[in-house]
């Protein structure tokens, strides 16, 4: 799996896993999730188009980068999921911990939206 950065502002972060989330690639994700909270970004958006799959493993990398992200200040969507990670995300019920948008710039033009 590769993971690829972008910030857009100071403020936002978007991080582009490609390939399989699985058990072996999910600590990757987790610790970028993680650095990325020590930051203190506003928003991280985790475009999900690249990834084919996500097991388990995937799922709990993300809900790590959650409460990193909250714990800093932060929050996190996710957005453009194929529909084996969407059925997960159902399957789990964290489609409902997780915003989830149809659009990276969707998932931006949202100011902190699990922060009361």
């Amino acid at each position: 799996m590769n993971i690829e950065l972008e910030r857009p502002n100071s403020e936002q972060v978007i991080v582009r896993p490609q390939g399989r989330v699985d058990v072996e690639s999910a600590p990757s994700l987790r610790e970028n999730l993680k650095t990325i909270a020590e930051t203190s970004p506003k928003l991280v958006v985790v475009d999900l188009k690249g990834v084919d799959f996500i097991d388990s493993s995937g799922l709990s990398a993300l809900v790590s980068g959650l409460k990193a992200l909250r714990q800093s200040g932060g929050s996190i969507s996710l957005s453009r999921p194929h529909p084996q990670a969407l059925t997960a995300l159902r399957l789990t019920l964290l489609d409902r911990v997780f915003p989830i948008f149809p659009s990276v710039e969707e998932a931006l033009e949202q100011v902190n939206p699990l922060m009361p």
